[in-house]
This record gives C-alpha cells, structure tokens and sequence, in this order.
C-alpha cells in the first residue's frame, strides 16, 4: 500500500535524489532540498511537531515536521509507524543537539510501505529474537556487527591479494573427512556416502602444486555437540595454504593478517565500534607472543586447572590462558594425538607436531588454527592408519605426495570468531546473520 501527500507530486524537481544520510551531513548540502529513502527507527511528537528518526544503511538522522507549516504533511505523518518505510524530501540544517549535527525539515512526504506493529520491544527474551532474526537484523547492534563483518572479509581478501594469494573455491560435499568423521554431517549422494565439508584444507593442498599461494572464503558445517558461546554449526572459514613455507613462516602470515584486519577495522568502523562500546578497540602490532603447548599446561595447572600435558585445550582453558592479554598469542607444538593427521611431526620430538593455535585476547580463545603438514608419502600413509581412517578415500591426497611433493603449511581462520573478538560480543550467534547451533536452524 503507497500512500501519497499529493498525488500529483514532481519528485523531478527535487535537487538531491537517491542520496544516503551519510553523503549529506556536512556543510557542502546545508540548506539544500535532498531527497532521502529509508525506513522509521523511532518517532516521537507532540500536538506542535513531529520528529521522525529515518534510517538508511548508512546512519540514522532526524526528520522535522512543523504543523503549522504544514499541517496536511503533519496529518500524513501522524499516520507512520515504527519500521513503515518513506520517501521524504526536506532542507537540510544544522543542530548541535543531534548525535551527527544534522537534521532534515520535511517539505514533501511519500509512505511506500505502511508498517504494521512492530513486534519487537524492549525486554525480549534471546530466544524470541532469535525467532524473530529476520527484523532483529534491523537493530543498530546487529547493523553495526554486520559492517564489520564485511570489512573483515574486504581486508583479508586485500591482503592476500597484495601478498600474492589467489582466491579459489572448494567443494562442499566431499567424501574423505579432513578433521575425522566424529564431527561430519552425512549426506546421501545419489546412492554414495558423502559429507558436508569440515574444511577446504586438503583441496587447497592440491591447489598449490598449479597456483603456489591460495585461500578460499567458504562455509564449513562441523556436526559438534557444542553449546559453548563460540561454536556454530554452519560458520564461514578463511583457509590458506602455501607451498615452500613451515610453521614458522606460516604464523607469520596469520598475524600479518590479522594485524591488517584490525587496522582496516578500526579506520573504516569507527562509528560502529563506538555503538558497540568497542571504540577503544586497541591497534594490534606484530609480532605476537608464542607459547610452547608444555608451557600453557604448566602455567594452566599453576592456576589450579585441572588438565595433563596431552589434553586439548578448550572453551575454558583457552580463556584463562588470554583473559588479560592484549594481542593474540600463539600457542604451538601440540601433541600429536590431539591435531589431525596430516600435521608434521616435529623432527625433535615426535609426539609433538608443527601447529599453531592463535588465541584472540580477552578471553575469546582460537580464531586460527594452522600449521604444517606433512609432505612425506610414507609417513602420511603411516598417519592415515594410526588414525584408522579408510586410506582408499585418500589416494588422492596420497598421490600430492608421489608428484613433485614440498613443504607446505596452511590454516584456517574462523570469521565469527574473529568478528566476536572484534566487536566484544558475549556469543557467536551475533557474529552471523542467521546462526545455525545444535538447537537453532529457524528462521
């Protein structure tokens, strides 16, 4: 349903068509006639004037309507709700009392979309917001989340793009699990066992013998029956792998990387970081501190965890380990029997192997895992059966190590994960548009 003030309206005569809230807020268009589209974030008024807050994707400013300049357009108004969305052309002024120093006089109104009551108040339980996701997106915190989380992805492809990556893309059914079938969705594939993947790794291994340095941005399905705050079913995974490289060079990507993340984040999402109380978000510089996995056991049973060298670190432990830390550290040299098979054995102690976790501060605990792998044909058929896994559903993989085989190391970064460190968020689910956990597949 559209209403209209006029029905004759010249929307041609306007000066400014089409124009966000973020283009017109300075002095170049005081006092100019703009037209501007969004949608109602609040309204409030009284029998003299009308305030409307008009939001567009990008900020949020507020409308003037003067009853007795125009006491039809002041009718019209009054008929808005939250959420109805609106064409409005209006001057635009200074005020120093507006949170941007700016705010528009309304000369001419449309309602393209009369809104119905909008369901979501204040004091909603999380679950009835996340049943209700699809309108929850509208709110500043999710809006401001989901902006950096596209800056997130626009500076890690800038990166790899200036450091000689390519991006490449990776199937999604596969038939040979890359970190162990415990963990996999099955698929039914006309009449063949499959699984929606874990992780790109292993394609992208083969990748690097054509292309040298690649990385994929994709969606990764782990079947965990976790309901830690940082664990989703269905998440997005940045994945790199690089030929000629060890672990040592291989942690010195990551946080190259993720230093430049954070610079991009902090330059370009000021206003959303201030939203979310993250605007003292600290600069992150290189290098970052590393920790032997023996020293993180020790130092976690100094205070009073109750773990033995051998076991995996994990929600709880990761987070004491950085709750007061500034940057991320790494922690490498895990044992053997806790990482996947394919991790290099380090040539000093063999129960030990070439990996790295990175742990984000703050108690966020790992957004990387990586590390090197192994290149040897043998000794990867020795791993492939130590772990009992079927070896005909990696002949494949084996034959990478038969033809022109190389040291290579590689990892992956989990996006939400970063993006909950980023923007200081208590859980994952808000990381996402649409979170997939163990008990949440709706909307």
């Amino acid at each position: 349903m559209i209403i209209t003030l006029l029905s004759n309206i010249n929307y041609s005569d306007f000066k400014m068509a089409n124009y966000l809230i973020k283009d017109i807020i300075n002095d170049n268009y005081l006092n100019e006639e703009v037209i501007l589209k969004g949608w109602v974030y609040r309204i409030r008024g009284s029998n003299k004037r009308i305030f409307l807050l008009l939001r567009d994707p990008s900020n949020i400013i507020q409308c003037v309507i003067e009853k007795e300049s125009d006491e039809s357009l002041y009718k019209l108004a009054k008929k808005i709700t939250i959420e109805s969305s609106i064409e409005i052309s209006g001057v635009v002024k200074k005020d120093e009392r507006s949170p941007i120093g700016y705010e528009l006089h309304i000369k001419k109104l449309k309602i393209i979309g009369l809104a119905e009551p909008f369901p979501i108040t204040k004091d909603q339980s999380i679950e009835y917001l996340l049943d209700k996701r699809h309108l929850w997106l509208r709110s500043r915190k999710l809006i401001s989340i989901m902006k950096i989380r596209s800056t997130v992805l626009q500076s890690a492809r800038e990166w790899f793009n200036k450091n000689g990556f390519i991006e490449v893309s990776t199937p999604m059914i596969i038939t040979a699990a890359c970190e162990g079938g415990a963990t996999l969705f099955n698929l039914n594939y006309f009449n063949h066992k499959a699984y929606l993947t874990q992780s790109s790794q292993l394609y992208l291994e083969a990748l690097i013998y054509s292309l040298g340095r690649v990385y994929v941005i994709a969606p990764s399905f782990r079947a965990e029956k976790s309901r830690t705050v940082r664990h989703l079913t269905e998440f997005w995974h940045l994945e790199a792998e690089q030929p000629f490289c060890d672990n040592e060079q291989n942690m010195k990507y990551q946080e190259e990387l993720i230093e430049y993340i954070i610079k991009s984040v902090r330059e370009i999402n000021k206003n959303e970081l201030k939203i979310l109380n993250r605007d003292k978000l600290p600069e992150i510089k290189k290098p970052f501190p590393r920790i032997k996995y023996d020293e993180a056991i020790e130092t976690l049973q100094k205070k009073g965890v109750n773990i033995m060298w051998g076991n995996d670190l994990g929600t709880e432990e990761e987070k004491i380990l950085t709750l007061n830390n500034r940057l991320p550290i790494f922690i490498y040299n895990y044992p053997k029997k806790v990482k996947g098979f394919y991790h290099k054995p380090d040539d000093n102690n063999p129960e030990v192997v070439n990996c790295a976790d990175l742990l984000a501060p703050e108690g966020h605990g790992e957004i990387i895992g990586g590390g090197q792998r192994i290149h040897d044909k043998e000794l990867l058929i020795k791993r492939i059966k130590e772990e009992n896994l079927d070896i005909n559903e990696y002949e494949w993989y084996i034959d990478l190590r038969k033809y022109g085989t190389v040291p290579h190391s590689g990892f992956g970064l989990g996006v939400e994960r970063v993006i909950k460190w980023i923007c200081g968020l208590d859980h994952i689910r808000d990381a996402i548009p649409f979170p997939r956990t163990i008990n949440r597949v709706y909307p």
